[in-house]
């Protein structure tokens, strides 16, 4: 990890990448970037950790964060994969004793805009409608949170890796000739880890969606979904 700026790094307005911020002026844009922190991290760096004391919500300006906690068998769960535009932390912002509740890890080459609540509390009393934005964020977390826990509850692999995939495809989808184009945002082992499975099952039941017809897949990196109303079938 290291530290830089916006001339360095190219991070100009890069608070409007953020909805709670999107709304806003280009001079207010400025004031909010003239507070922020800007740091970089490598592939595989940790940004925070549970139990650790944090006063800072982090802002994603370019690269893949994901959230993860651990289970009582000491099992990587993750619970949120994030990208730029996105934020983690929000709730920080609340209490200047909250304790971080999960692990956040770079799962590419990420470039990071920190806010210490200091900042936000000056940022939320000249502009109240942020808050009302950062509830809607921390609402729509907790029904993916919902939905994952649902989804998780299920014995059956293939519903739990389906909802994956689609959700895969809502958030980083781009439209091809073939289908719907997925450059995927993590591993074999850390999708088995999103969705609770082992990272054989993930393989094999991959492996039986490109047998119907339903995905292609192209090496580890790139997933194509060509019969999206199937794989709907599945958690419908």
């Amino acid at each position: 990890m290291k530290d830089c700026n916006c001339r360095t790094c190219n991070h100009k307005l890069c608070a409007k990448k953020v909805p709670i911020f999107s709304f806003l002026s280009d001079d207010e844009l400025i004031k909010i970037i003239d507070m922020t922190g800007h740091k970089n991290y490598k592939k595989g760096d940790m940004l925070c950790s549970q139990g650790e004391k944090s006063d800072t919500l982090f802002i994603i300006n370019e690269g893949q964060v994901k959230i993860s906690k651990l289970t009582k068998e000491g099992k990587e769960q993750i619970v949120h994969i994030l990208t730029s535009g996105d934020f983690f932390g929000e709730l920080s912002l609340f209490s200047s004793d909250e304790l971080c509740n999960f692990d956040a890890y770079a799962i590419s080459d990420v470039k990071i805009c920190t806010l210490t609540k200091k900042n936000m509390d000056e940022i939320i009393m000249s502009n109240p409608q942020i808050s009302l934005k950062l509830l809607q964020v921390i609402a729509r977390r907790l029904s993916e949170t919902e939905n994952l826990a649902q989804n998780l509850a299920t014995n059956d692999a293939e519903i739990r890796i389906a909802f994956m995939l689609l959700e895969f495809g809502e958030k980083y989808g781009v439209a091809s000739n073939q289908g719907l184009q997925i450059n995927l945002p993590i591993n074999r082992e850390e999708m088995a880890n999103y969705v609770g499975v082992t990272r054989e099952t993930i393989s094999r039941k991959l492996s039986i969606f490109e047998e119907l017809g339903i995905i292609s897949l192209k090496g580890n990196k790139v997933l194509i979904i060509k019969q999206i109303d199937m794989l709907r079938s599945y958690v419908g």
